[in-house]
């Protein structure tokens, strides 16, 4: 039979990725609470997803209608996110950390009318609802909190519903970006863009039926994208940890024995820090993925003494990219060398370059800001066409991001283009100053910031927590550096700080916080 265009033109959806393993084993486990141990199969999962169809439309949301999501991890999340990859809506995951001006915002900006909610975070939207322009807040679990209906309510007396399959260029989810350097914008994905990262990382990372996946970084984050989408695709099994905190991540982590994960480097560094930490912890994982910030040297040669057995993978990408750019595979952790500093080689179908100001493509080993192309970026900035078009400037997508390619094309991140410090002239990059402070075996935590200086226009300035019961004096910190990097990269002061570092929902020390009180009342021209 010679196939038409019709019956191969929508692939890159998610009824084509979900509904055939649904269908090839409805009885084994989908979802497991790490909290409460509760299971669900995948013919359980996909009934609560046909019935959280069915309310939404009872409450108003079509296929391209926008509702929100502001919750802990949960089974009823990854039900809510399927339904609207499933065509029944568009789904606007809130981050846990906006304010609540931030949440106005984001929630009368994407035009969202409908939230779900769990009980914690039921005030704070609550708080919102009237300058946000919400018409329903539905409760997902227990609580004495403000809501306008529940969940369970919704799906008892819901038509079960499963939309026909829509188009690959329909949008699917609405994410806006977390606020670490402004007003959070929102980034429109479709279908096609989250089905490609999603066979990206399933070609590379190889999920399958045997994986058991424990899913401990925020859902409502894009880093969590690929195990949300993509591990119900492949019949795996998705451990749920309603929110990161060590010690109840490395009881789920021996409770369950998943044989994945992923976490941010600062999840990382927390869990080997805890009090409670032993090696068995993590030895049942045989992949663990790493990524949205610099992993500190110090903390990688740690995971490859105590796992030399792991496979260990950076992912390096963003929610404009739905989200992965590149990998650093097992084996060039294995090579180890200069590779360990790399954020790796392209997925599949992803085109990288460095360009300078002026767009002008530059040479393997030279600096400038990372730029991509690929099939799996967004849409759009919601309701910001120039803010778009400056993104895709020259048909690239500008990263923001600073780093060089090698020869043989390994991506080397040295910044974001905002958090580069100038001074006297010369560029210096935080992130390499931040790893020659963090290899100081008194240091816990680090941010590398510029800070206004009449001399040098900027000063490289570091804010240091040191581990409990640790000392160190600033010029320690300075003579310990100079072993590590030039002169001028040399932090000029260290203020050392008592509480943890500010952090965005997904674990992201926040920058543009440490710096706003040194640059109140001037104007900083990096960002």
């Amino acid at each position: 039979m010679i196939e038409t265009a019709a019956t191969t033109a929508n692939e890159l959806i998610y009824h084509r990725l979900l509904l055939p393993m649904v269908a090839r084993q409805p009885d084994a486990p989908c979802t497991t609470n790490a909290a409460t141990g509760e299971t669900r199969t995948f013919a359980q999962h996909l009934d609560r997803v046909k019935l959280a169809i069915g309310g939404l439309r009872a409450l108003g949301v079509e296929r391209g209608d926008r509702f929100a999501l502001m919750m802990m991890n949960s089974a009823e999340f990854l039900e809510l996110e399927h339904a609207a990859l499933l065509g029944g809506g568009v789904v606007n995951p809130l981050n846990l950390r906006f304010a609540p001006k931030e949440l106005a915002y984001v929630i009368k900006d994407s035009g969202t009318k409908v939230c779900f909610v769990d009980k914690i975070f039921a005030p704070l939207i609550d708080a919102v609802k009237a300058d946000a322009g919400l018409e329903h807040v539905i409760l997902v679990g227990d609580g004495d909190v403000p809501h306008t209906g529940t969940y369970d309510k919704m799906l008892a007396t819901a038509t079960p519903t499963l939309p026909e399959e829509g188009n690959e260029s329909d949008p699917a989810i609405l994410m806006y970006t977390g606020g670490t350097t402004g007003l959070p914008k929102g980034v429109l994905l479709s279908q096609r863009a989250q089905a490609l990262n999603n066979y990206h990382f399933m070609m590379t990372m190889q999920f399958n039926r045997n994986t058991k996946y424990l899913l401990q970084t925020p859902m409502f984050h894009a880093a969590s994208t690929f195990a949300m989408l993509g591990v119900p695709a492949a019949g795996g099994h998705l451990v749920l940890l309603p929110m990161f905190e060590p010690a109840a991540a490395m009881q789920a982590m021996r409770a369950y024995q998943p044989n994945m994960t992923a976490m941010v480097p600062t999840m990382i560094g927390m869990t080997v820090a805890h009090p409670d930490f032993t090696p068995d912890a993590l030895e049942t994982f045989t992949d663990l993925a790493y990524g949205a910030s610099p992993m500190p040297a110090v903390l990688l040669e740690k995971l490859l003494a105590l796992y030399p057995e792991m496979n260990l993978w950076q992912a390096y990408g963003m929610t404009e990219a739905s989200t992965g750019l590149t990998l650093l595979r097992p084996e060039d952790h294995r090579a180890g060398g200069s590779l360990l500093l790399s954020a790796g080689s392209p997925f599949p179908g992803v085109v990288l370059s460095i360009q300078d100001e002026a767009g002008n493509l530059l040479a393997p080993g030279e600096t400038g800001e990372v730029c991509a192309r690929g099939g799996n970026y967004m849409i759009e900035y919601w309701n910001k066409p120039d803010a778009t078009a400056e993104a895709f400037q020259g048909g690239w997508y500008h990263t923001g991001d600073a780093g060089y390619l090698d020869d043989r094309g390994y991506l080397f991140l040295v910044d974001r283009v905002k958090d580069m410090i100038v001074t006297g002239g010369e560029n210096v990059y935080s992130a390499e100053v931040e790893n020659a402070v963090s290899s100081h075996p008194a240091v816990l935590q680090v941010a590398v910031i510029g800070i206004p200086s009449d001399a040098w226009g900027e000063a490289v300035h570091a804010i240091v927590v040191l581990r409990e019961g640790a000392e160190a004096t600033e010029s320690e910190i300075i003579a310990h550096t100079r072993d590590f990097i030039a002169g001028y990269k040399v932090p000029k002061s260290v203020d050392f700080r008592a509480e943890p570092l500010p952090l965005s929902g997904a674990m992201k020390v926040l920058k543009r916080e440490l710096r706003a009180p040194y640059w109140e009342g001037r104007e900083r021209s990096v960002g």
